[in-house]
């Protein structure tokens, strides 16, 4: 059982530390560069760290070569040799940020999402660097796309953005617009990083510049980090790109070729941990950013015409508002219906139903359907597959849902329902309004079809499958 921080260090006050005695009993110590041998016999080589306040005494951890931390077990340690001494200084050095005038403004806004960043070995916390200084002397290739001004709005982990976070930025980005700049980034942790993409995609519309949010899956510590290259290319995007659309920036393959930018309500996070996490569902990436120019001699590869370009001279709409008594249910087998009724009890105006196959619920859960829409809720449909559309006419569980006034939307993902749902209902209360928004597409959340390429998935492990990979991925 694993358990809570707090518990764990109860446990270890006024408990010995193998890890100090170990370090004590062959002469070494935090910042010596060691080479440790295990009772395995295997032999490791790097800088001793300090012990974070919340670890546990029984390891000693080292910054390898390689650049990766491994924590080797005190008490089997048997044989410590200190070949030298290396004292990191993990404070990203800070440099006046250079202003060029023959390059585009860019600003970027933070939300808390680590870009740059050090970690503090104390703590074990990443410490994000975020001023125009620090980025700088962090990613100093920003200085020859842009010139970046840095904002914090608020500092939170992604799953704490919400209807507060999503109003204070997309006015933010209203009066960037309006100041004349060239582009905006939005610096934002990756698990929610979807959500916010599509809710900005219906808050901001008709934007003259580029909108591009951007995360990375490892910190900049680590010699995988995706932050460096994700940022370098979402500010290139912001300042040079010709869609002037709300857009995630983030790695295409699981290597450092290119980036991708994917449009804010067709995109979800796939993979908990893969730097290529983020994918476009039921239709293609809008573009491809590459570190170099390619041999057309631009840093973008366009993938659609379905665009809205660049427009300076566009005036946005901005209408920040936010209806939090929505929520999604997703449904399966022996859904009961006592839920859908304290939701309705609970005073929720709208649910998200992300249901099997073509958008099927069972058919118990029809009476308190038939209420929640009778007390004036909207009901919405969308599927679990992701891919695909909702078709409730085929079937008779879908024919009998479309009879009590559920409303079925296509190939709307259901995270970007959720977000639609909770902005239209935050704007009107008429239910015949109210159906003709939510089916009315604003930017590509539903779309007449999907096109052959849009639904690709790869099941490893089989021959076909096995040959393609080793003949591209290499």
């Amino acid at each position: 059982m694993t358990l809570p921080i707090a518990e764990r260090a109860d446990r270890f006050q006024g408990y010995r530390s193998p890890a100090k005695e170990v370090l004590e009993r062959f002469g070494i110590g935090v910042w010596s560069e060691v080479e440790v041998t295990n009772d395995q016999g295997s032999t490791f080589t790097g800088v001793i760290l300090p012990r974070s306040e919340t670890a546990d005494p029984l390891h000693v951890v080292l910054k390898m070569t390689n650049g990766y931390n491994v924590g080797i077990a005190a008490d089997r340690i048997t044989a410590a040799r200190e070949v030298g001494y290396k004292r990191a200084v993990y404070k990203i050095p800070e440099k006046e940020f250079p202003v060029d005038p023959a390059l585009k403004r860019v600003t970027l806004l933070g939300t808390g999402g680590t870009i740059a960043s050090r970690l503090d070995y104390r703590t074990g916390a990443v410490i994000p660097a975020f001023t125009p200084g620090e980025l700088y002397g962090a990613v100093p290739e920003l200085a020859d796309i842009a010139n970046l001004t840095t904002k914090k709005l608020f500092g939170v982990f992604s799953e704490n953005m919400g209807p507060e976070q999503y109003i204070a930025l997309a006015k933010a980005i209203g009066d960037e617009i309006a100041s004349g700049v060239d582009g905006i980034v939005i610096g934002h942790g990756t698990d929610t990083m979807a959500h916010t993409g599509a809710i900005l995609s219906f808050m901001v519309q008709d934007s003259p510049v580029p909108i591009v949010i951007v995360g990375s899956q490892r910190s900049s510590d680590r010699p995988s980090s995706d932050a460096a290259l994700n940022l370098i290319n979402s500010v290139r995007a912001a300042a040079e790109c010709d869609i002037a659309e709300v857009m995630l920036c983030m790695f295409g393959p699981t290597s450092d070729k290119y980036d991708l930018l994917h449009r804010g309500t067709r995109c979800r996070k796939m993979h908990s941990s893969y730097r290529s996490t983020f994918r476009t569902i039921g239709a293609t990436p809008l573009a491809m950013v590459h570190p170099q120019r390619n041999a057309a001699g631009s840093y973008f590869t366009y993938l659609s015409d379905d665009i809205s370009r660049r427009d300076p001279t566009r005036v946005p709409r901005i209408t920040p508002v936010f209806n939090e008594r929505v929520t999604i249910q997703y449904y399966y087998p022996n859904f009961q219906p006592d839920v859908i009724d304290a939701l309705v009890d609970a005073g929720y105006r709208g649910i998200v139903i992300a249901g099997t196959g073509l958008g099927h619920v069972n058919k118990p859960l029809y009476p308190a359907l038939k209420r929640a829409v009778a007390r004036g809720v909207t009901v919405v449909m969308t599927v679990q597959t992701l891919w695909g559309y909702a078709q409730m006419y085929v079937y008779d569980t879908g024919r009998d849902l479309l009879d009590l006034g559920v409303i079925p939307l296509d190939n709307m993902l259901p995270e970007t329902a959720f977000m639609k749902l909770s902005w239209v209902l935050a704007q009107t209360e008429d239910a015949s309004v109210i159906r003709e928004m939510m089916c009315t597409p604003v930017n590509h959340e539903t779309t007449p079809r999907e096109p052959h390429n849009g639904y690709l998935i790869l099941q490893g492990g089989l021959p076909e499958v096995e040959k393609f990979i080793t003949g591209h991925l290499k």
